[in-house]
């Protein structure tokens, strides 16, 4: 059993760069991967969600991607060489023709051309370290599988109030069934004491226990009972189970509310409604904390 709640990271250290991954979730009905990273590498984007499609089923799932890398090591120089080419050109021609025989030296003034954003540019690189984009795949991974120890860390300790609140419904039926038996024969015993109140001593045993049967019938919770019970038994086969349970759980928490609401709408002691109660606080308990699991 798994959280949908969980935080993981992944780093990876290299000479000219360095790279952080961080993922954190939360519960969601379906699986929702949203991704924050440096443009230059949203080609990833897919991959990464690929990826943590793998472990993941359900949550809302939030990856930060930091990548700093060494001054310099992402750019190129540009050069505009046929420029150049025709710069370098001219100036010899200049020097032979137009400043022959005096003081003009073509390396000088290209040495100061060379700076002129036109001929000369430091530019981003267009394409991609593969080095860079292994080890960053790598690391969203990583986080991915942190996060998952950490969801399957939490859904542990979810499963104990789990295994709680399942023994305090086995419980609270167990006394609901012992109020039921009581309140039968309470039934007959009042029923029987009234009509002799009415009629003497000469009571149709017959029609007594129409009557009697009628009442219980009306009243009668065994077979909520027995289907909460095995709605009890059912959450228990899926919280041994490896597989996501979330949405199962959900329907069948349903079904265990329906059972407690119609338990308390045909029963009229105190005793019992006492546990109807109580069985619908615990089952809410149980609500609550199916919304964190995948």
């Amino acid at each position: 059993m798994k959280s949908m709640t969980g935080y993981g990271k992944g780093n990876c250290s290299k000479e000219n760069y360095q790279i952080v991954v961080e993922i954190k979730s939360v519960n969601h009905r379906f699986l929702d991967t949203q991704i924050r990273m440096p443009r230059e590498f949203n080609s990833l984007e897919m991959p990464m969600k690929n990826c943590a499609k793998k472990y993941l089923s359900r949550g809302r799932v939030e990856c930060f991607v930091t990548i700093q890398k060494e001054s310099g090591s992402d750019q190129d120089i540009a050069i505009n060489w046929h420029l150049m080419d025709q710069l370098m050109l001219e100036l010899n021609e200049a020097k032979e023709s137009r400043y022959k025989g005096k003081k003009f030296s073509p390396s000088k003034i290209m040495t100061g051309a060379i700076m002129h954003p036109e001929l000369f540019e430091v530019v981003e690189k267009k394409e991609v370290d593969e080095e860079l984009v292994t080890d960053l795949m790598e690391t969203f991974e990583e986080a991915i599988q942190a996060l998952e120890e950490s969801r399957l860390a939490e859904g542990m300790e979810i499963k104990k109030y789990f295994e709680t609140y399942q023994q305090e419904i086995k419980d609270a039926v167990v006394i609901i069934k012992e109020q039921s038996e009581m309140i039968e024969k309470d039934y007959q015993e009042k029923l029987e004491k009234k009509m002799t109140d009415l009629i003497g001593d000469k009571v149709d045993e017959n029609r007594l226990l129409t009557e009697v049967a009628l009442l219980i019938e009306r009243g009668d919770i065994n077979e909520e009972l027995d289907r909460l019970e095995i709605h009890v038994g059912k959450l228990n086969q899926l919280l041994e189970k490896d597989a996501p349970v979330g949405k199962e759980m959900d329907f069948l928490i349903q079904e265990m509310n329906r059972e407690v609401n119609t338990i308390g709408s045909k029963s009229t002691t105190i005793a019992i409604k006492e546990q109807v109660v109580f069985l619908k606080t615990v089952v809410e308990k149980i609500r609550e904390q199916v919304q964190n699991i995948e």
